[in-house]
């Protein structure tokens, strides 16, 4: 299977996973807190939708006329979505040359990288403050696991300083302490800063 194939599959499996959570979300819960401090579970939306943007920018593009997140947050994301696999469908829009905050790599490599590997986490976010089904996919766990440990010390406090990427940003939180009896995935979210215990 192609590089692009693997990428754009993997991507459309994670959004396929995040818009199911989207969908259920009743019109009561976007207001509720979620495990990013300050953000509620449309705040969360509008991160995932933003980022979609960021990844159109080192394109010369943005982000197609759509719904806004506190419109229509499933419209506004599935717009997003749309855009986003538009390159990753086209050869030679995802093999295009991107500088990025850790180096140079192609469009689908920056999308992976990115907003393809925030959706797991983000749609725990999601799903915890929206009473959701909140397990993640074993796959998932282990690779963003693998990548994480993988990360220089000085990149990873890099990551943990707020404003480090830009004004407002903030990639991981402090590490939060578990059992050694913590499951995978409540290590994983520990490491970068959730608390796997946290409820609304």
């Amino acid at each position: 299977m192609a590089v692009t194939s693997e990428i754009a599959d993997r991507y459309r499996r994670r959004a396929d996973a995040f818009e199911r959570k989207l969908v259920s979300v009743r019109p009561d819960q976007w207001s509720h807190p979620s495990p990013c401090a300050r953000w509620t579970a449309r705040d969360v939306v509008r991160h995932i939708v933003d980022m979609h943007g960021v990844m159109l920018r080192p394109l010369g593009r943005s982000l197609s006329p759509a719904p806004t997140v506190d419109d229509n947050p499933v419209a506004a994301f599935r717009a997003a979505r749309a855009d986003v696999e538009a390159i990753l469908g086209d050869p030679a829009l995802a093999a295009l040359p991107c500088d990025t905050p850790t180096g140079p790599m192609t469009a689908e490599q920056h999308i992976d990288q990115v907003v393809s590997d925030d959706l797991p986490l983000h749609g725990w976010d999601l799903a915890r403050a929206t009473s959701q089904d909140d397990t993640m996919d074993a796959a998932d766990v282990e690779r963003a696991w693998a990548a994480m440990n993988a990360l220089p010390a000085e990149l990873m406090d890099k990551f943990r300083t707020p404003g480090a990427f830009g004004p407002g940003i903030e990639v991981f939180g402090p590490q939060v302490p578990v059992g050694g009896d913590a499951s995978q995935q409540d290590k994983l979210l520990a490491f970068i800063g959730r608390d796997p215990r946290w409820r609304p």
